[in-house]
């Protein structure tokens, strides 16, 4: 499915309707259909159809929305907002709205400006449509992953024992926009020793010292497409231990990624890291999906669990296994690729095969 198979299958006379909150329930669908490049467009809407898609913002936006060469109603009251839409799908009995990303007083309330409408469900046309990737959203994606990868090494070489874990995230959101990032994809995760065991810990003041672990989980935005990017080294000389636990993460990855073509089923591709890591003994010690879809959203869709998924091609995928022993610490390795006709891509730099000591 691509963007224009969600009004394929509407009535001449239905519509979709995307309506952004405020600001942090804005909906990725209006970025999605719009084509928009930066702006917040709080409490703007999409009406889309057969007939093409337009767009309803507030002045202070206008210049951004011309940008996107869409029809274009420009309100400078809330009450020339409601008025616009109102008109516009005056007479429309069959609307369709993202149900996954409204709220329920966002939802209240256009039921109340416009009585008597009958809304239906489009979040899964939505959703199956961005899963599949345009050359343009290809293109972004790798540019995000282009400079998620060129920044590590630098990262590497400018540890200094004594570091906090809130030091490290920001020099490398730092230096991801330096190198040409529009911002970062999500919070940066950085774990310094045994905070490598919690895959989502939260940076905080632990000291780097030599044998740590160094876990970082980042990611560019490019043009408001983000990158997905994992990688953990030693600060200092490696162990044993830590080294086996490296080669056992990167053999599972490196198996599961090689299963990725078209048609083959997403639980088969994680349940190869399952596989390779249980055969171990660290059995037990990965406890989450090997791997997820990428886009506007760091987790744009599900790809690698332990549900019925089809892989198809372009869709742009990450693959994410680890092994976390708590008050030890952990190895998690991801990288993004976009599935091909034959099989995938690398967007990010291929991992390195050894454990990395900085």
């Amino acid at each position: 499915m691509v963007k224009e198979d969600i009004f394929r299958s509407l009535k001449d006379d239905d519509r979709v309707l995307i309506r952004n909150g405020g600001e942090g329930s804005t909906d990725k669908a209006f970025t999605y259909l719009s084509g928009a490049v930066g702006g917040l467009f709080e409490n703007s809407s999409i009406v889309a159809g057969k007939e093409g898609i337009k767009l309803y913002v507030y002045s202070l936006e206008e210049e951004t929305a011309k940008a996107t060469g869409l029809d274009l109603e420009v309100a400078g009251s809330v009450k020339q907002m409601n008025e616009n839409l109102q008109r516009d799908l005056k007479g429309i009995r069959k609307i369709g709205l993202n149900y996954d990303s409204m709220t329920v007083n966002l939802f209240e309330e256009t039921k109340k400006l416009l009585p008597g409408a009958e809304f239906f469900d489009v979040s899964k046309n939505i959703m199956e449509a961005r899963m599949i990737k345009s050359a343009e959203e290809i293109s972004r994606l790798q540019e995000a992953a282009k400079i998620s990868s060129e920044i590590y090494s630098e990262i590497l070489s400018s540890l200094k024992e004594g570091m906090k874990e809130t030091e490290v995230a920001a020099l490398m959101n730092y230096r991801m926009m330096q190198a040409g990032a529009s911002g970062v994809g999500f919070d940066t995760i950085v774990c310094f020793g045994a905070n490598a065991a919690e895959p989502h810990h939260s940076p905080g003041d632990r000291k780097l010292k030599k044998g740590d672990y160094v876990l970082t989980d980042y990611g560019a935005k490019y043009r408001d497409y983000t990158a997905d990017t994992t990688r953990t080294a030693v600060f200092g000389r490696a162990t044993a231990e830590q080294k086996e636990i490296y080669s056992v993460v990167y053999k599972a990855q490196s198996e599961s990624m090689h299963m990725i073509k078209p048609g083959i089923n997403g639980k088969l591709v994680n349940q190869k890291s399952y596989d390779v890591i249980d055969a171990t003994k660290y059995k037990g010690r990965l406890m989450h999906g090997v791997g997820h879809g990428i886009g506007l959203d760091v987790h744009d869709h599900m790809a690698f669990g332990r549900s019925d998924f089809t892989i198809k091609e372009n869709m742009a995928v990450t693959v994410e296994p680890g092994i976390y022993i708590p008050g030890f610490g952990g190895v998690r390795i991801e990288d993004d690729v976009l599935v091909t006709g034959q099989g995938y891509r690398m967007l990010t730099v291929a991992p390195p095969k050894d454990l990395l000591e900085a």
